[in-house]
């Protein structure tokens, strides 16, 4: 079990090096955007659509990849103020809800993110498909992440299970 955490938390590190990645790209493309409107005013369209879709990427990577169960934000009031088994079947009936949602809704995704294959975006002639394949990615792993919160509330095991593969206890 501890070499499943270490690998976790490896995993999760390589995740946020990806992200931070994401980001220096994206602020790279936007102070060249910049420099050569202002600077030389030669506006890029390259650089507007890069940051455009560094942005699109980096939320949804770090929201299935980096971002910790308890990092997300709720409003939490109703489900503090109750006791244990009360939130255990809270989170039973948000995670069935939110599988069945994503799980629902996933074919459909993939139809759509595969036809886009017949368009490019204008300036760095990059299929949407490709570009909106990250969406698919997202809706995979909040499939993963959701069966692993359901397993561990019928288990009976609390929020703090759910950190320890992410190099967090």
């Amino acid at each position: 079990m501890d070499k499943l955490i270490k690998i976790g938390g490896w995993l999760h590190r390589r995740a946020e090096n990806v992200a931070v990645a994401m980001l220096v790209v994206m602020f790279a493309a936007f102070i060249v955007q910049i420099a050569s409107r202002y600077l030389f005013n030669l506006p890029v369209g390259g650089a507007s659509e890069l940051t455009i879709t560094m942005w699109l990427w980096v939320v949804l990577w770090g929201a299935a990849f980096v971002l910790r169960e308890t990092d997300e934000i709720r409003f939490d009031v109703v489900y503090g103020s109750v006791g244990p088994r009360a939130r255990r079947v809270m989170t039973l009936l948000a995670s069935a809800g939110l599988l069945i949602l994503y799980g629902y809704s996933l074919p459909a995704v993939w139809d759509y993110v595969t036809f886009m294959k017949v368009q490019k975006s204008s300036y760095l002639d990059i299929r949407y498909d490709w570009l909106y394949s990250i969406y698919i990615i997202f809706a995979v792993a909040v499939l993963i992440r959701y069966l692993w919160i359901f397993i561990c509330a019928v288990r009976g095991r609390g929020l703090s299970e759910l950190q320890r593969g992410d190099g967090q206890t």
